[in-house]
């Protein structure tokens, strides 16, 4: 097939995406209960994406269709109680390879059941924004329904324009809500001026286009009371609509979901499944949903100011993190409890322009942790080969595939384009200048500033 043809197929194809209704199925007790996902109408007949719960927690998802006239609770519950597993001990991590349980493994899942029963720790919780007071006062809301017993909330409103935010926090928010404002661009720049005002022992980022679950502070941040050793902590990410093609393709292969299985990334006790740990961070999550000890993340110097969206590198800040920490010799805790929803980007412009940035954002976080970190050199030399492989396969065009199981959030009911894998690929190739242009902006502002 000739390029143009090629191409013109795959718009047809993007164009003929429909619209798939989001709910929640609930399965504690006998009569399951149904519900529409935040902002969404309750559901009707059609394809719908549903969030399975057992206990109030989520164990998986379903891509399920309802047949006009039919009971769509009763289809749902029927279909999520077949194949959705039952909640045993909540906050058990099951290792992802079958092992003898080695004192590090014990250890870890003593931890994880600590985690179900210790109070979490005082919290702090860093929302960057700019511009967008609609979509953060939705998530202020949820943040400030949180079951957490003791936490703040900071607004960092990176470079202004308007007064629009500091107004809507001042008014609506009072004294619930700490403004900052920090004029210089950058979401790490942001996260870092959050980073150095809070108060909590741990610290947790969300986005301001995000809904949280009422108990996603609390589920997120307990394991650090759990385990000493723990520096970061990750959660779970769903869409809170799925209405345009764009949304439904980029939750068609994964979202920004890690699955539904708790799991603990220990430096001391490489995953042996993860033959590039620590170097594939977009494994452990993702920056709209992590925490880290506050402590630690100022000790590592917090995200790289040339990394992240507002900037040239374009992304990244969040991966940097999480290797930092590692780095360090921490452990990175991954909470599927720990939810929030996530209102995906609606047009083909904006998946085109988030292809391109995961691409740049994956190689700059790569070059500012060697950048930073020089004694890392070896050890991501000496996995260069499989990362290459690696980011072969991640851009890979991608074909459709059936079934799935709940957990997997990945039955690729779409495929993915051929132009956004070559925008990833030449993101990836861009990455590292787009790394060093933004640390040349910032030297330059701050010249300008003195």
């Amino acid at each position: 097939m000739a390029r143009s043809a090629r191409a013109q197929e795959e718009i047809r194809r993007f164009l003929a995406i429909g619209a798939v209704q989001v709910a929640e199925l609930d399965l504690d007790g006998e009569e399951a209960v149904l519900s529409p996902g935040p902002g969404s109408p309750p559901v009707t007949h059609g394809e719908v994406f549903v969030l399975v719960r057992r206990q109030g927690r989520p164990v998986g998802t379903l891509l399920g269709h309802i047949p006009e006239g039919a009971d769509a609770r009763a289809v749902l519950a029927a279909r999520a109680r077949a194949e959705c597993p039952a909640v045993e001990r909540p906050a058990v991590e099951r290792p992802a390879v079958e092992a003898v349980a080695t004192g590090a493994v014990a250890a870890k899942a003593a931890a994880a059941d600590a985690a179900a029963t210790v109070e979490p720790p005082y919290a702090s919780v860093v929302v960057a924004t700019r511009e967008r007071a609609g979509q953060l006062a939705r998530a202020l809301d949820s943040l400030l329904a949180q079951d957490h017993p003791r936490f703040e909330i900071v607004v960092v409103d990176n470079a202004p324009v308007t007064g629009e935010t500091r107004e809507l926090v001042e008014r609506k928010y009072a004294e619930r809500v700490r403004y900052l404002c920090e004029p210089v661009p950058g979401l790490a720049v942001a996260h870092n001026a959050g980073l150095a005002a809070v108060r909590g022992e741990v610290v947790a980022f969300t986005d301001d286009d995000v809904v949280a679950d009422p108990r996603w502070l609390t589920e997120l941040t307990a394991p650090f009371a759990a385990d000493a050793a723990l520096g970061c902590g990750t959660g779970l990410i769903l869409p809170a609509r799925l209405t345009t093609p764009a949304q439904v393709l980029l939750e068609s292969h994964g979202g920004f979901a890690k699955g539904f299985t708790p799991r603990t990334y220990d430096p001391a006790d490489p995953p042996v499944d993860e033959p590039l740990f620590p170097f594939t961070a977009g494994r452990f999550g993702s920056g709209a949903n992590m925490a880290f000890r506050t402590e630690v993340l100022r000790s590592v110097g917090g995200f790289d100011p040339a990394t992240g969206a507002g900037t040239a590198a374009r992304g990244g800040d969040d991966l940097y993190g999480f290797v930092r920490v590692l780095a360090e010799g921490y452990r990175l805790r991954y909470t599927p409890y720990a939810l929030v929803w996530h209102h995906h980007r609606e047009t083909w412009r904006d998946v085109e322009t988030q292809a391109y940035g995961y691409g740049a954002g994956l190689t700059a976080y790569l070059t500012a942790v060697l950048v930073n970190r020089p004694a890392l050199l070896p050890a991501f030399l000496a996995r260069l080969p499989r990362g290459l492989a690696h980011a072969r396969a991640l851009t890979a065009a991608r074909e459709t595939r059936g079934g799935g199981t709940p957990g997997d959030h990945d039955v690729r009911t779409h495929p993915w384009p051929r132009r956004l894998s070559r925008l990833q690929r030449r993101g990836m190739v861009y990455g590292p200048v787009g790394y060093l242009k933004a640390r040349r902006a910032l030297r330059a502002s701050v010249r300008g500033a003195g």
